[in-house]
């Protein structure tokens, strides 16, 4: 079905072609308007009344949205060319790549993300205030009317009379939680006691006390009871030798009574999670990510606490085996969305495509600022809107510059998590090459951005773009190899990378296969007709837990990644001779693992003092049982066994007596 695309040029501040944009498959232009928020808002009315439209506008959504809720009729699809295209130095020039840009944004805006998820979080407004009595009595007094408050103390000193919030004392231990749900420890804890004249008395302090609340304002200053303080939904903190500070805090606070929505960021598959084995510690790279500790240890996988969670995407880049997903969007609609702008691109007749990653908050305004008052944005840069940057790691990177992008930059904020970031900057340019332009753009003002975007360098354009499909992984394998056609040995990776090798010591190796029965992902494997090691390095996650359960340290990790199709199957790494039973010649065992025992065992331990006794060392299972059961000291035979009672025994005792 046809969608009509309403076009304007913002009382003629910008060129558009409507020409080229009538070119996009699924597109019927309408002409070139001027003002349709205002002088023309009745032409606007018809088009949107005609239904299945598009508004090249998203200053004045809402105006449009209005109208077309007065008209009874589905409000319009919107897409933003005049800040990402329009209003730009390069399109004043009539660049042709700006056409290009404005039709690769609008084929990128028919394709509506999937809504995030979201969950209820319900807060009864249960408000518990710290800090210094003066000001955190102020608080109280003015939160009293709107919230159920409780002011804790640390000393009993001039207890107020102002019954409106209750008042305890204790020592703050701990806390836990987020909005709604938090629960806090306290020591030495007094609760006031009401009755009786003169000053209020407190009972007697005790150890241990638990209290559950839905909010907590912090008027400390000092240290903050969370990591990430600023993301913890519910924990406000202000400075409290700051009024206006302690005065916005307490607003917010008087708003927190309810039923918010939170998104569900993140997805787990537990089955895949390559955490631990049988107790033993293996990939810890969301846990050491995670600035708000939104993530624990559940046995042999982690789990994750979506209350705490504030979505920034770090743990979901780093996550080696997948079984963590970041959902705002889903890693297969990023890469779908980054492979339908370079394709529309290149089809409009661009060239030389490059990406720009930015968030929702901090980079959308940068870029609306540096459209308005600046240079704008260059016309073969494309802007690609993501909840959150820091989500965006070397998948989506290389994944990028496999779809046809010359360039990627990263826009962050001064929120963005950046630890995650740099690692998977470093991991994409190994992957992609020493001269792929990749980098993270870090500027405190418009005319910073469009400066370090115009005239920046261009790496090479691959030959053939692939289409990006799979998983994260595979996805990441399928880029680097169109990215490296000429490479002959594997890619040297900085340490910790999620790709690479094992390297066994076979000196050292006993192939006693503990690192084989723990592998999370399968990538090491044995053949149960031979004393063998394999190994298929695609599989291989580099978690370390084969390195870990090695008993005898003989496993090391080797960060690379093979573009050859040898990573795909399994390789013997390790093999040893079989040893034969010396009985029925069936083979068992490691040859120079038996030999060992036999060395140590034979004449010098009091077992196997004989060479008969030493000999069953050197039998299979069912030779050595049949062997102990034929030994003169038959370690399983008994007493001689009684003899069966009868009915006539029974009989002939009777009759005796």
């Amino acid at each position: 079905m046809t969608k009509q695309l309403i076009l304007c040029d913002c009382l003629g501040s910008q060129q558009i072609d409507a020409d080229s944009l009538s070119n996009l498959e699924g597109f019927a232009c309408s002409k070139v308007h001027t003002e349709l928020c205002g002088k023309q808002a009745e032409q606007a009315a018809k088009l949107i009344a005609a239904g299945d439209a598009m508004i090249a506008c998203q200053q004045e959504r809402e105006t449009f949205e209005e109208i077309a809720a007065d008209l009874g009729v589905t409000a319009p699809d919107f897409v933003d060319l005049r800040d990402r295209a329009g209003w730009s130095e390069d399109a004043m020039a009539k660049d042709k790549n700006t056409a290009a840009k404005m039709a690769a944004l609008v084929a990128d805006a028919a394709h509506p993300q999937v809504p995030l998820k979201t969950f209820d979080v319900a807060s009864e407004g249960l408000c518990l205030i710290l800090g210094p009595i003066d000001v955190a009595q102020d608080a109280a007094a003015r939160l009293a009317p709107f919230l159920s408050v409780t002011l804790l103390l640390e000393n009993a000193e001039d207890l107020p009379v102002d019954r409106s919030y209750d008042v305890v004392v204790g020592q703050l231990k701990g806390a836990k939680g987020a909005l709604g749900q938090f629960e806090v420890r306290l020591d030495r804890l007094q609760q006031m006691q009401a009755g009786g004249r003169g000053a209020f008395t407190l009972s007697e302090p005790r150890d241990g006390g638990m209290a559950e609340c839905d909010i907590i304002l912090d008027l400390r200053g000092g240290q903050p009871l969370f990591p990430a303080p600023e993301k913890r939904e519910g924990y406000l903190r202000a400075d409290p030798g700051s009024i206006p500070a302690v005065a916005e805090a307490v607003m917010q606070a008087s708003h927190l009574v309810g039923t918010f929505e939170k998104p569900l960021y993140l997805g787990l598959d537990p089955l895949i999670c390559a955490h631990s084995r049988a107790g033993q510690t293996g990939c810890t790279k969301c846990f050491d990510t995670c600035p708000t500790s939104a993530i624990s240890t559940a046995g042999d996988h982690v789990d994750i606490d979506p209350t705490i969670c504030a979505g920034c995407g770090s743990c979901a880049a780093l996550c080696p085996s997948g079984a963590i997903t970041f959902d705002n969007p889903n890693p297969g609609a990023l890469f779908t969305r980054m492979n339908r702008l370079a394709e529309t691109y290149r089809n409009a007749g661009g060239t030389a495509p490059r990406l720009l990653v930015h968030d929702a908050s901090y980079g959308a305004e940068m870029i609306a600022l540096s459209a308005r008052f600046g240079r704008g944005l260059p016309g073969d840069v494309i802007p690609l809107e993501a909840e959150k940057a820091s989500g965006f790691g070397h998948a989506e990177m290389v994944a990028a510059l496999a779809a046809g992008f010359t360039a990627v930059d990263v826009l962050t904020s001064p929120q963005t998590e950046r630890d995650a970031l740099d690692g998977e900057l470093a991991l994409a340019q190994a992957l992609a090459g020493s001269d792929a332009q990749l980098r993270l753009l870090e500027v405190a003002d418009p005319d910073a951005l469009s400066d370090a975007l115009f005239g920046a360098a261009k790496g090479p354009q691959v030959a053939e773009p692939i289409l990006p499909l799979g998983s994260r992984r595979q996805v990441a394998r399928l880029a680097a190899k169109a990215l490296n056609t000429d490479s002959e040995t594997p890619i040297a990776l900085p340490e910790g990378a999620p790709y690479g090798a094992v390297v066994v010591d076979k000196e050292a190796c006993t192939l006693c296969l503990s690192c084989a029965s723990l592998c999370p992902a399968g990538a090491l494997g044995d053949n149960p007709d031979a004393p063998q090691l394999r190994f298929q390095e695609d599989a291989c996650l580099q978690c370390g837990l084969c390195a870990t359960v090695c008993p005898e340290n003989a496993i090391s990790l080797q960060p690379q990644m093979d573009l050859s199709d040898a990573a795909l199957t399994q390789t013997v790494i390790h093999e040893e001779e079989p040893f034969e039973c010396i009985d029925c010649g069936k083979p068992f065992g490691v040859k120079s693992t038996i030999d060992k025992i036999v060395a140590k065992l034979e004449g010098k331990h009091s077992m196997f003092q004989t060479g008969g006794a030493a000999n069953l060392i050197k039998m299979c299972d069912d030779c050595r049982v049949n062997a102990q059961y034929h030994m003169q000291n038959n370690p399983m035979a008994g007493a001689e066994r009684p003899r069966v009672r009868t009915t006539d025994d029974y009989l002939l005792k009777r009759r005796d007596h």
